[in-house]
């Protein structure tokens, strides 16, 4: 999510379409909607990454300065409104979509996309609601369309790593998870801070928490319990400032996590078994080199894995799903997940109970055979973009 105008939800026109073959010369034509901190910072410059089977084709926004500089910037002769989402959508000139919308949006947009017959790649959260995310994938599969959920980590060495390290047993069973994942969010009009706009702490950085209890455990918690927190800022009057969570897991194994938009940056995680622990720190950054620390037996030694470009593999991984009609991991189901997890975390920190989960079975996790390196990008100029913390 980012800093950006909101644009109006609206209810999808004009007839569905059957989804059309590949883009000329074997590469998928990507839309990127919405142009906030998240799209320009990392998503436009990772197409110079991607150009094995992507091209990108369109950029959407209601911001005239943005669309006419971004073209420019990167290439783009196709630019739209979201007023003039439909029709770009219908034109036969658009492939797939990234959405880099605000959360509440992503329904909106992705069904509308689907209807066209478009492939939709959507930021995590997948959607606001339990309801809302199921629509996404009814209205994916009657329409014959790929959905993929933007978990970049999925792809990624070094997490990829703290999976295979837990799977190997050199850990012993794992038994516990615990992180924290915090940040400044200073910027008043960031969507982070807005409710209406599926803004707090748990939906923006919590996911990554959660995911990542869920691919290391490789299963799915059968309770959780939540609290949230504010310290009496004006900038947390819609969203708490923290939350911190637990998560029960068959055997039980429990997960617990923190994360804060009120507090210096931060981003670990750490999984321990019966015989080792891993610790990974950062964890979830896209702009850092990111750090193994293993312990087994009271020896412990370090592993480094440089920085690089997360959201261009993400790029040519749902791009190789389209053209070779294979079902992307994270699908649907991965979003859904965790926004069911997210929904019942909520509820229990308004509640102050434990809230119980059904059972969901889930047959696909990430593994190695996913995983996709590209060289870091450099830093982009942003234009009207600011990150969370409001400095440029």
């Amino acid at each position: 999510m980012g800093s950006q105008k909101k644009p109006a939800a609206r209810g999808p026109s004009g007839a569905a379409r059957s989804t059309r073959p590949a883009g000329r010369g074997r590469k998928i034509r990507y839309a990127v909607i919405g142009q906030g901190y998240i799209a320009q910072g990392a998503v436009l410059p990772a197409f110079a990454h991607a150009k094995k089977n992507t091209e990108l084709a369109a950029l959407i926004s209601d911001d005239p300065v943005k669309l006419k500089k971004l073209s420019k910037e990167y290439g783009v002769a196709r630019v739209a409104t979201y007023d003039d989402y439909d029709t770009l959508m219908a034109s036969g000139e658009i492939d797939a979509v990234y959405i880099a919308l605000p959360n509440h949006l992503h329904l909106d947009y992705t069904v509308r996309a689907a209807r066209a017959g478009v492939h939709v790649l959507c930021e995590k959260p997948m959607a606001v609601t339990e309801a809302e995310c199921r629509k996404m994938q009814r209205e994916c599969k009657k329409h014959g369309v790929k959905l993929m959920i933007a978990y970049r980590l999925h792809l990624e060495k070094a997490n990829l790593a703290a999976v295979e390290l837990v799977k190997s047993g050199k850990l012993g069973e794992p038994r516990l998870f615990n992180s924290t994942f915090t940040m400044q969010v200073n910027d008043p009009d960031n969507i982070r801070l807005i409710e209406e706009t599926g803004g707090g702490t748990l939906y923006d950085i919590g996911v990554y928490c959660i995911n990542a209890a869920r691919y290391l455990f490789r299963d799915e918690p059968t309770e959780v319990f939540a609290v949230t927190a504010r310290n009496g800022e004006k900038r947390f009057a819609e969203v708490e400032e923290m939350s911190s969570a637990i998560m029960r897991f068959p055997g039980d194994r429990l997960a617990s996590f923190t994360c804060s938009f009120g507090t210096a940056k931060a981003s670990a995680y750490e999984i321990v078994g019966t015989q080792g622990a891993l610790r990974v720190a950062p964890a979830y950054s896209y702009s850092e080199a990111l750090k193994h620390t293993i312990t087994v037996d009271g020896k412990s030694r370090e592993r480094r894995f440089s920085r690089g470009d997360q959201f261009a593999p993400q790029l040519v991984y749902f791009a190789d799903c389209i053209l070779h009609d294979r079902t992307p991991e994270p699908s649907g189901d991965e979003g859904l997940i965790d926004v069911r997890i997210i929904n019942a975390l909520y509820r229990s920190a308004e509640t102050r109970r434990v809230v119980k989960l059904s059972r969901m079975q889930k047959r696909e996790r990430p593994t190695k055979k996913q995983q996709l390196s590209r060289p870091a990008v450099d830093k982009p100029k942003l234009v009207r973009a600011t990150p969370p913390s409001g400095k440029p």
